[in-house]
């Protein structure tokens, strides 16, 4: 599931694990296992049903989480000289080992 951040009303999504309660967006702390270290993350988006606290992430901030978290994708910074792209990001590059 994807959380839209539009005002118009949002679909009804049952809880997959108790199917009476209703998942609704909300934000709590995600944590991940790293080699060698734990991540946390504050107020990640999450679905979580009202009933029985079932919680299911949501796919695109996971997706975007895992580029941020993945070591072979390397950021390469803008020198001050260098023209804009039209793109927003900077374009990445893999290391290879």
């Amino acid at each position: 599931m994807m959380i839209e951040t539009n005002n118009e009303e949002q679909e009804r999504y049952y809880c997959p694990e108790c199917l009476a309660g209703l998942l609704k967006v909300k934000h709590v702390t995600y944590f991940a296992h790293v080699p060698g270290e734990m991540i946390t993350v504050p107020d990640f988006p999450a679905w979580v049903c009202d009933i029985c606290g079932f919680q299911e992430y949501d796919s695109l901030a996971l997706t975007r989480l895992y580029v941020l978290l993945d070591p072979n994708t390397v950021r390469r910074p803008r020198r001050a000289n260098q023209p804009h792209t039209s793109s927003d990001e900077a374009p990445a590059a893999t290391i290879s080992k």
